[in-house]
């Protein structure tokens, strides 16, 4: 009896030990992935050429009602947040807490960083770097599946509840978003283009890629 009492505790500190192990390499995920996002959009959106998908309805909406870009992009994230939270809460987890705090301080700071040649092609290759490298930090954090930010966890509830591949529910949204952004006076531009083209790709292969590695880590 206390030998099986003792094997079931000796079990119980595995399993225990076990998810604590998934707990701090998904986080590390997350972070890592959430500044390498952070650091590839600001390469991209401060090159000369327009702003991303996203950054282009923040400046819309924040010409609308008058807000800071800042706020304008957090209303944006909580309305996309609420949607989901209805639609399919298992994509929200700590993890989106997490990107939106480490995701928003890294573009503060990676803002400044970064220099340019003023040579426009040099700086047009730069800005598609700086795409990719987004988009590979993005299908990052997003493999852990520890919770994805605003933007990620409406396009991968999207593509878990229809069944659609998450490049299509990707650039789907990058076209709808962009619209409404330059409807309501955001500025297009080829980083706007190139977003819509390759980030979806990207995000895909990288999540898919990295969560295969995952599972066989922590297990």
């Amino acid at each position: 009896m206390s030998r099986s009492l003792s094997s079931g505790k000796v079990q119980r500190n595995i399993q225990e030990n076990k998810k604590i192990k998934e707990w701090i390499i998904k986080i590390a995920v997350i972070i890592s992935g959430s500044m390498i996002a952070a650091y590839g959009m600001t390469l991209a959106i401060h090159a000369g050429y327009g702003g991303a998908t996203l950054a282009i309805l923040w400046v819309g909406v924040s010409k609308v009602t008058g807000m800071s870009i800042g706020m304008a992009s957090f209303v944006i994230a909580v309305c996309m947040i609420v949607f989901v939270f209805f639609y399919d809460r298992r994509q929200i987890h700590i993890g989106t807490t997490i990107y939106q705090v480490v995701y928003s301080s890294c573009l503060d700071m990676f803002g400044t960083v970064h220099r340019y040649s003023g040579v426009r092609w040099i700086d047009f290759l730069i800005m598609c770097v700086g795409i990719a490298v987004f988009a590979a930090g993005t299908g990052l954090y997003a493999s852990a599946d520890f919770g994805r930010g605003s933007y990620e966890a409406l396009t991968f509830s999207l593509a878990s509840k229809k069944h659609w591949p998450v490049k299509n529910v990707r650039m789907t949204l990058d076209i709808l978003l962009a619209a409404s952004g330059v409807a309501l006076g955001g500025t297009f531009g080829a980083c706007t283009i190139v977003t819509i083209l390759i980030s979806g790709p990207i995000i895909q292969t990288i999540s898919r890629t990295m969560q295969k590695k995952l599972k066989y880590i922590v297990n």
